[in-house]
């Protein structure tokens, strides 16, 4: 980086004791440092003589629900099949950047407005209100909506929400002061199976729980999954092959998500 600075009479990180930050002409530099990278990316795998062979690292970010309850086994049948390719799921955080490679794939909740991304609708899916059998034989069934104030309500933390989808925790909320909140998909499902609450479920996670009653009927949500990629690596072999294996299981699976 010294000798890169050097070279161009310019300095391009501002050096800091918790790391190196770009600098105004670093910033500038960027996307030309990225163009290079996606060129020889892909220079590198139309060289190959093999083409059967898939080698190198694709990583998917997914909501924590869907990562878990579902992606997971699916990314790791993915992976079987090209022993030389490296899957990482990583859990999607409130912001990310498909061109400084923090992801290959994403899938996201809301359609994006804005940026130079290749999106697609995966599949709709549903969402229902959940509590443990054994927590309805003590606490009882409530028969509506408003009779959800004598019970626990099991939500997620508003600050964590990072996408509108996610606005459906007053549903319960606005009918019961009493209120346990999990920033993750999976620690609500967890806290609702431990008989916690009641709370507000994916139908395909909830659908794999023992124990578990859909109740409220009346009370529901219906969302959508995006999968998102950047046009400057979407044509790499490993990334579209990723991009269709998942395309594929969800068109396969789409009554467990609208069930």
């Amino acid at each position: 980086l010294d000798a890169l600075e050097a070279n161009l009479g310019t300095v391009l990180f501002d050096r800091r004791p918790a790391g190196s930050v770009l600098t105004q002409a670093g910033e500038r530099l960027l996307p030309v440092a990225e163009g290079i990278e996606t060129a020889l990316l892909g220079a590198a795998e139309g060289l190959r003589e093999d083409e059967a062979e898939v080698t190198g690292t694709v990583r998917i970010g997914a909501p924590d629900g869907l990562g878990n309850h579902f992606l997971a086994r699916e990314l790791g049948r993915f992976a079987r099949q090209y022993p030389s390719l490296t899957v990482e799921l990583v859990p999607l955080p409130r912001s990310f950047s498909l061109s400084r490679r923090e992801a290959d794939l994403a899938i996201g909740l809301d359609r994006p407005v804005e940026g130079r991304l290749i999106v697609s609708r995966l599949t709709d899916y549903s969402l229902g209100v959940y509590a443990a059998a054994d927590y309805l034989a003590v606490a009882g069934t409530p028969k509506d909506a408003d009779a959800l104030a004598g019970h626990v309500v099991v939500t997620g933390v508003e600050d964590y929400a990072y996408a509108p989808a996610l606005d459906y925790a007053w549903a319960l909320e606005d009918r019961s002061p009493r209120r346990f909140r999990c920033a993750s998909a999976t620690g609500q499902l967890e806290a609702v199976r431990a008989g916690i609450g009641i709370g507000v479920l994916h139908d395909f996670a909830a659908a794999d729980v023992p124990g578990l009653v859909r109740i409220l009927p009346e009370v529901g949500f219906r969302r959508s999954y995006f999968i998102l990629s950047h046009p400057d690596t979407a044509g790499l072999r490993r990334v579209a092959l990723c991009r269709q294996f998942i395309a594929r299981r969800f068109e396969e699976e789409r009554r467990r998500f609208l069930p």
